[in-house]
């Protein structure tokens, strides 16, 4: 990709998935500073480490095509997570992420998010067969949420100096936003 890389907007029922901003910073600082959120994802909690994840997010986008957006909750125009894309030299495919701030855990939003950026991929890269998430096996929400997407375990994988679970939904095995709403509510 190129530097004039156009970062889309997705909007869901709930939730904008916007480009992340230098202003969400102190929000994602708020979100990893929390230890029960943080406890499978490693994550800098001081504002100069977050700001410089939220800069690789966005060379991710890039040097790749694809990338994580800020979630935003319509009703209160609050930043509530981050969802989208990953890939990086050595990683299993285009991952699938998602994350939320704790105060938001149990609402569908992650499963939200990640549909909207499952659906956008799979439409924009038409030789892309499938959509990995990996995911730390003790992170049982995450699995729920893979599981939801229409993801399977296919395998264990070292990754970043721990063990992880990759789960992976082909593009044949993608359903339309609308036939999953039905399936999950």
């Amino acid at each position: 990709m190129s530097l004039t890389t156009i970062i889309p907007l997705l909007t869901t029922d709930r939730l904008v998935l916007r480009p992340i901003h230098n202003d969400d910073v102190a929000g994602y600082t708020e979100i990893w500073s929390d230890p029960e959120f943080t406890r499978y994802f490693h994550r800098p909690t001081d504002p100069d480490g977050v700001w410089h994840a939220l800069a690789g997010c966005m060379g991710c986008w890039v040097l790749t095509g694809v990338g994580p957006w800020s979630v935003v909750e319509k009703a209160s125009g609050q930043l509530v997570g981050q969802a989208g894309l990953w890939t990086e030299p050595g990683w299993p495919g285009i991952e699938a992420v998602w994350f939320l701030r704790r105060d938001r855990w149990g609402r569908g939003y992650a499963t939200e998010a990640a549909t909207a950026a499952l659906t956008w991929v799979f439409a924009q890269r038409p030789d892309l067969t499938e959509v990995v998430s990996v995911i730390v096996p003790a992170n049982a929400a995450s699995v729920r949420v893979a599981e939801r997407l229409g993801m399977a375990y296919v395998r264990s994988e070292f990754l970043h100096d721990e063990a992880h679970a990759v789960y992976a939904v082909s593009r044949a095995g993608w359903v339309t936003p609308t036939t999953r709403q039905q399936a999950y509510g």
